[in-house]
């Protein structure tokens, strides 16, 4: 069974890496190619993160699968918009 630590400790680090790809996707949209990698890791930390979710899962009871589905949805939000950015 997962902890509510590390349940908490998960959905921490995915918050900080929706705030790492927003900000990516900020430079990205305003300067075009000129940062690729660092856009390229924030799409890996919110990939990364979007796992470790999956797993926790797999562990979790009811009421924490629906707080990590909704997070999951989150990232899943933000990946998307990254990924259509024509930049």
């Amino acid at each position: 069974m997962a902890t509510r630590q590390s349940v908490d400790q998960l959905l921490q680090q995915c918050e900080d890496a929706i705030r790492l790809a927003q900000e990516r996707y900020q430079d990205a949209s305003m300067q075009e190619h000129y940062n690729d990698g660092d856009f390229t890791n924030a799409l890996q930390t919110i990939e990364d993160a979007y796992n470790d979710l999956a797993k926790l899962a797999l562990s979790a009871n009811a009421q924490q699968r629906e707080r990590l589905h909704r997070m999951r949805l989150q990232l899943q939000q933000v990946q998307n918009n990254m990924i259509l950015l024509d930049h």
